[in-house]
């Protein structure tokens, strides 16, 4: 970079990628980008300088894994809301699901989708397209819409979107490996759900731990296992959506040892809540997959630090309180919000308690969900050429989550009450300053960003 003035520098943090942390090293950014990274005497002059005095800068936090609701869904939550609370968690980029009103399964969807909401994010966003049994024809006019990558839900689920059956499946995974883009699943075994569903309720169950259940590790197992297999035989990357299980997670280490290319991804509400929790918020816990406690949390906390698991995503499932409330789990619904407190959870709990480096958590929350979704180099890097999205993190700041004070539409949360230490303070995203210390100080400029596409072959083997 010539010595020409550039628009921002960042001086005095430390700076933290996946691999090394580093001191005395600062950002130069120029039109959203960055265009040097140096010892700080040697930053060109900048129409601003940022000082980053006792924080840690890490690429910026990214949630893949989100329902923002719109369209259709508007009374839950909407895309200004829900990236409001994004940002003021720290996170500067989202995954969107597809199950909103009409579904997100063609490519007209993926553009009405994308207008409104880069009319009103304050992150950039990925758009995952639904694969359903009807719609094969609309997987490449999708991915030409920009999709990050497709998703299948194999259980029943919010939406009450069908799974493809497995014919179907198989031949759209086929599609999804020649187009290039990665396929991820909510895995569970829909025909073992609704056996024990009727059984439960036919038994007088009415209890917040029926519906976890009704939905047995078997059933996380039998899903993820079948989808492995087709993955196998037809080339496609496939991704497990927040798995639960340390079941789940052997069955994932055994594919790619087969040379299956499957990733997964785990949840905070699986790492840290256990059983008794369900004494203490009742349907607030109700997720799909349940929450499993015990073994579990250790197991995945393993799976994530043998990278079997490799990445931290929410599920953030706005639902507004009266959806959560009855105390009848039957009647209540799935899912709770998550964007806004995930990365200080995880800083808290893994981070400052020595379970996680600084750096395994960039690499949980940027540098693999980055290459995962094909979006690497543009995200998921401090490095120039990349997208200047940035979270500066306190790793000594206190916290108490009030969920009537989250930034969320809706703020049904199992975490109400949690405390701890260490927390996202700013939040950069393609270098504007988004948060600051709490204040949204930046504006909506948030952009749909396209996946770099990457075919793959059939397999030989038949």
């Amino acid at each position: 970079v010539s010595m020409a003035e550039v628009d921002l520098v960042i001086k005095n943090g430390r700076i933290v990628t996946h691999l090394a942390t580093y001191d005395g090293v600062g950002l130069a950014v120029k039109d959203g980008k960055f265009v040097a990274i140096a010892a700080e005497e040697e930053l060109p002059s900048a129409r601003e300088v940022l000082d980053a005095e006792g924080l840690y800068v890490l690429p910026g936090i990214m949630d893949c894994h989100v329902h923002f609701r719109q369209p259709g869904l508007e009374y839950k939550a909407e895309w200004r809301t829900e990236s409001e609370a994004a940002v003021q968690g720290g996170v500067t980029f989202v995954c969107d699901m597809p199950n909103v009103r009409p579904p997100t399964e063609s490519a007209e969807q993926v553009r009405v989708k994308q207008e409104i909401a880069e009319a009103n994010s304050f992150v950039d966003f990925g758009i995952i397209g639904l694969m359903s049994q009807d719609n094969y024809d609309e997987l490449l006019p999708m991915a030409e819409a920009g999709v990050i990558g497709y998703k299948v839900f194999m259980g029943e689920t919010i939406g009450n979107l069908p799974a493809p059956d497995d014919g179907q499946l198989v031949d759209s995974l086929a599609r999804a490996a020649e187009i290039g883009l990665r396929t991820g699943f909510h895995a569970e075994n829909n025909q073992i759900l609704q056996h024990n569903i009727r059984k439960l309720k036919a038994a007088g169950r009415t209890d917040p731990r029926a519906h976890r259940d009704s939905r047995p590790v078997v059933s996380e197992v039998e899903s993820i296992s079948r989808i492995a297999v087709f993955a196998r035989y037809t080339g496609a990357k496939v991704h497990i959506f927040h798995l639960s299980s340390g079941d789940g997670a052997d069955v994932i280490a055994q594919a790619r040892a087969h040379g299956v290319d499957i990733t997964a991804e785990t949840g905070p509400h699986y790492l840290l809540l256990d059983d008794a929790d369900y004494d203490r918020v009742y349907n607030h816990l109700r997720m799909n997959p349940p929450v499993r406690g015990g073994e579990h949390r250790e197991r995945l906390y393993r799976a994530l630090r043998a990278g079997v698991v490799q990445m931290i995503a929410t599920d953030h499932s706005p639902h507004t309180e009266e959806e959560k409330a009855p105390r009848n789990v039957w009647e209540a619904i799935s899912g709770f919000v998550g964007v806004e407190i995930a990365p200080r959870l995880m800083l808290s709990e893994f981070v400052n308690t020595g379970k996680l480096t600084l750096n395994e958590f960039v690499a949980l929350t940027s540098w693999n969900p980055a290459r995962i979704w094909q979006v690497y180099p543009q995200k998921g890097q401090i490095a120039v050429g990349a997208d200047a999205d940035l979270t500066f993190v306190d790793l000594e700041q206190r916290w108490e989550i009030d969920r009537f004070r989250l930034h969320s539409k809706n703020k049904v949360t199992p975490f109400h009450g949690w405390k701890g230490k260490g927390l996202p303070v700013w939040t950069m995203v393609r270098g504007q300053l988004v948060v600051r210390d709490g204040r949204l100080v930046g504006e909506r400029r948030g952009r749909l960003v396209r996946p770099v596409r990457q075919p793959t072959c059939a397999p030989a083997a038949g």
